[in-house]
């Protein structure tokens, strides 16, 4: 007798494939599952799976951020980011790096080569390091966006959600509950 597992209402939630029908994407995934299949690297793996994710899973890195990330690094070592590479232009000289990435603004692709360094795509990532051999593999911060400040439920004590408000006025969400004034504040 066998033991009856119930597995046949599970389900794998995760994404096998990208959302988008971008072609390009696509190859890329091809490329990945080819490489996470045929070479033992858990490197590739973690690509692919990033591959297939969603744009808020996959925040954009600025590159300062970058710099800040790859500083005292070997010059060897390949940037690796599954997303885009934005510019800051607080960061008055860029460091020379290599950085790979699925995106580059054109600002941060111009000051990349300006400083000496390289921007790779991920063909060419795969054809220098087919197994993700002295790479970085960093990623930006997921909770940056804006709308991550409105979780929450504006207006219970010690909660700090920022409401949504059509403006941002004396008579707009200013009385009852929000002044001590007028009647309590929480």
């Amino acid at each position: 007798m066998g033991i009856d597992l119930k597995y046949k209402h599970l389900k794998n939630k995760n994404r096998w494939e990208p959302r988008s029908q971008d072609v390009y994407l696509r190859m890329l995934v091809k490329l990945y599952r080819f490489l996470a299949r045929r070479t033992d690297s858990d490197f590739n793996k973690t690509v692919l799976k990033r591959l297939c994710m969603s744009n808020t899973n996959r925040p954009p890195i600025s590159v300062s951020q970058l710099s800040v990330q790859m500083k005292g690094k070997n010059e060897e070592q390949i940037a690796v980011i599954v997303g885009t590479v934005l510019n800051d232009p607080r960061l008055l000289d860029v460091p020379a790096m290599k950085v790979c990435a699925l995106r580059f603004s054109d600002v941060a692709r111009a000051r990349i080569t300006k400083a000496g360094g390289e921007a790779l795509t991920f063909d060419e990532l795969a054809r220098r390091r087919p197994t993700g051999k002295n790479t970085v593999l960093l990623r930006g911060k997921k909770n940056a966006r804006e709308v991550v400040r409105h979780f929450g439920a504006p207006g219970i004590p010690g909660c700090h959600a920022k409401p949504y408000v059509r403006s941002k006025g004396r008579k707009f969400e200013k009385a009852r509950g929000r002044r001590q004034s007028r009647g309590f504040k929480v």
